[in-house]
């Protein structure tokens, strides 16, 4: 069940003022961007399943009045009209994936007037933090041109359910995997990973940390080598790897540095090694303004994984949403304040959502 007080204190005292008047006729809010972000020519729409979920189980049940009576310090007989409340209406929507520009409604509600004002934050939150995402992940698998692209933000996205969605959207714009263990299991997303340059330093040298991963790991393996010397690392691990023969497969990260210059030298390592199979990882503050200018230069790097900068999608880490009334009981409404005009009426554009 959700939890319904997740909500914004307005989205109750207006719910009780309409049950209060009586006021529950049908509904239409519209959800959309006013304007896109900088620098940004589209937007991926996404966040319509959390949506979903959240309508088909909305029901406002006795700890949620007790909740509002807390905040609003009013004695819980006058919360208890909410008692009960549960989302009849239907929503109509953009399918996740799909691209939409600026004023053009993501989703669409109707329902009796109590029942979709309290739904507004809840979802503005879901399908604004989600867009953004899926549109930074877009925008990397466009920049990559073809190469793979894989998600290495958990560690910093904005807590473990904004990592489990920027792994989940990154599938959606098309990541070949993630590296986050609980939305690959639950999702059917590739895992991916590799070592963390801690790994190395608790061996003696990098040679004994690379065989002793390799011991440990049948198979493929990836091996960081830019923890000391990234040359040096790529030679170490070209030997490891071809002592071992556990070249086709395996991999090289570099994680730091002039990524396209070192890529190069390590190709030219790793050829001269016999070792053309192994593959180049490029990772650390990638994003994809990062991926472009490394593709455009003709760098050897056949996996982009890219973290933070897309995981809270650092250069617009928001989009400008909103959800306004845009009909009530059949009656079109408008706003006119500046800057901040509305369209009335529903729009045709979306279409039935349901969940899958």
């Amino acid at each position: 069940m959700p939890d319904v007080t997740t909500t914004d204190l307005y989205e109750v005292t207006m719910a009780m003022s309409y049950l209060r008047e009586g006021m529950t006729g049908p509904a239409t809010f519209s959800l959309f961007v006013r304007d896109l972000p900088a620098d940004r020519g589209f937007l991926v729409a996404a966040g319509l399943e959390s949506a979903l979920d959240y309508l088909a189980d909305f029901l406002v049940g006795p700890e949620d009045v007790d909740a509002f009576a807390s905040a609003l310090h009013w004695p819980r007989r006058d919360l208890e009209p909410l008692l009960g409340l549960e989302f009849t209406g239907d929503v109509r929507a953009v399918p996740e994936g799909r691209i939409v520009l600026a004023a053009e409604p993501l989703l669409e509600v109707t329902a009796p007037l109590p029942q979709a004002q309290l739904g507004e934050t809840y979802m503005l939150n879901q399908l604004s933090h989600q867009t953004a995402i899926a549109s930074k992940a877009a925008r990397c698998v466009l920049a990559a041109a073809g190469h793979p692209v894989v998600d290495f933000s958990l560690r910093r996205t904005h807590g473990p359910q904004a990592g489990f969605q920027a792994a989940r959207l990154g599938a959606l714009a098309g990541f070949a995997g993630t590296s986050n263990v609980a939305a690959a299991t639950a999702l059917g997303i590739p895992a991916v990973g590799t070592m963390a340059h801690s790994f190395v330093e608790a061996f003696a040298t990098e040679e004994e940390a690379f065989r002793a991963f390799a011991r440990s790991h049948p198979g493929p393996v990836t091996l960081l080598v830019d923890t000391y010397d990234t040359e040096a690392g790529v030679r170490v691990a070209a030997r490891v790897l071809r002592d071992l023969d556990r070249g086709p497969g395996s991999a090289v990260r570099l994680d730091s540095g002039d990524l396209g210059a070192l890529a190069a030298r390590a190709r030219s390592i790793l050829d001269g090694a016999g070792l053309p199979d192994v593959r180049i990882i490029a990772s650390g503050g990638l994003d994809e303004y990062a991926v472009e200018g490394l593709v455009r230069s003709g760098a050897p790097i056949d996996t982009y994984a890219v973290g933070t900068r897309v995981g809270v999608s650092a250069d617009a880490p928001y989009v400008d949403s909103a959800y306004k009334l845009v009909e009530y009981d059949g009656r079109p409404v408008m706003k006119l304040s500046s800057a901040k005009v509305t369209a009335p009426g529903p729009r045709s554009s979306v279409a039935p959502a349901t969940r899958t």
